[in-house]
């Protein structure tokens, strides 16, 4: 049991991360978390800053909630100037910024569809334009949809799952990579799915293995670069893409687990984050091609 978190504002939060979640369900993609109940735990109010990231900065595409939302907060605590990239969802990405803000952090917020090319290049023409450098790139933005079969899967929900949530990563590491230094880092978001599959996330899933396979191969490519990629691999984490693609009934079972999770619970961003911030600091700087699991001791068969 984690103790209660209080938050500036002092919201509560969250008393547990033990729980089952209310019956939720939210007919939007990739999900709100200012509407989830309860929100998900995003800061570590314990958490000691030492400067790891003093003057980089850092890109963070879906970092206005959920994992991304802890991303970058913690980036930010650790010094980093973080440019926050995201979709349609300015409730969320406000409330991200006042947040940092609310500590002196270093945010920026950018509003576009980064399936489209010519989008993410216009995302790093203003980072550069505006910070002169680019450190650290964090790919992901992922949508998700629950099908009970593979015929059930639309043309059109194939092709925005993979335009979303591969084609992106394509095209920021593509704008990204002239920018990039020795020393600098590529950071992906993969999934638990990637390695166990999930049979009602099909396209999903195989995204995901997708974005392994291009942050091994990546990181072949610019090793003599000295150029670092690596991933992250979350188990089940309460996020808002939960509310948005299960249904209320299977969104009340999300943080009991008892088979698939052997900590038997749901991860909440905060406890992933800290992956995000090693692969990103200089105290990972002989890894590269690496995934790392954060899944409450799931094992993978890799």
């Amino acid at each position: 049991m984690y103790p209660e978190y209080n938050f500036i504002g002092k919201e509560k939060v969250c008393k547990s991360v033990d729980i089952a979640f209310p019956n939720q369900h939210q007919n939007v993609q990739p999900g709100l978390e200012y509407i989830m109940d309860p929100k998900p735990i995003f800061d570590n109010p314990n958490y000691v800053a030492s400067g790891k990231l003093k003057g980089k900065v850092a890109i963070i595409t879906g970092g206005d909630s959920g994992i991304g939302r802890a991303v970058s907060v913690l980036f930010a605590r650790e010094g980093a100037s973080v440019i926050i990239v995201y979709l349609n969802e300015d409730k969320d990405a406000n409330d991200t910024y006042n947040y940092i803000k609310s500590f002196n952090g270093k945010v920026s917020l950018i509003k576009c569809d980064l399936t489209n090319s010519s989008n993410a290049k216009k995302v790093v023409n203003e980072v550069i334009s505006k910070y002169g450098k680019i450190d650290i790139l964090v790919n992901n933005i992922a949508v998700q949809f629950i099908k009970d079969s593979i015929l059930d899967i639309s043309d059109e929900q194939l092709e925005l799952t993979y335009k979303t949530n591969v084609f992106s990563y394509f095209y920021m590491i593509k704008s990204v990579l002239p920018h990039l230094k020795e020393g600098d880092s590529i950071i992906n978001t993969a999934s638990i799915t990637a390695y166990n599959g999930e049979k009602k996330l099909i396209d999903y899933s195989s995204t995901k293995g997708a974005i392994v396979s291009l942050t091994r191969s990546l990181s072949l490519s610019l090793a003599d670069k000295k150029i670092r990629v690596n991933a992250v691999a979350p188990g089940p984490v309460w996020t808002p893409l939960i509310p948005a693609s299960y249904s209320a009934n299977e969104v009340k079972t999300f943080g009991t687990y008892t088979s698939k999770v052997p900590i038997k619970r749901a991860g909440q961003p905060f406890e992933i984050a800290p992956a995000y911030l090693y692969l990103a600091s200089d105290d990972s700087r002989y890894v590269s091609g690496q995934v790392i699991h954060v899944n409450g001791g799931a094992i993978t068969e890799s």
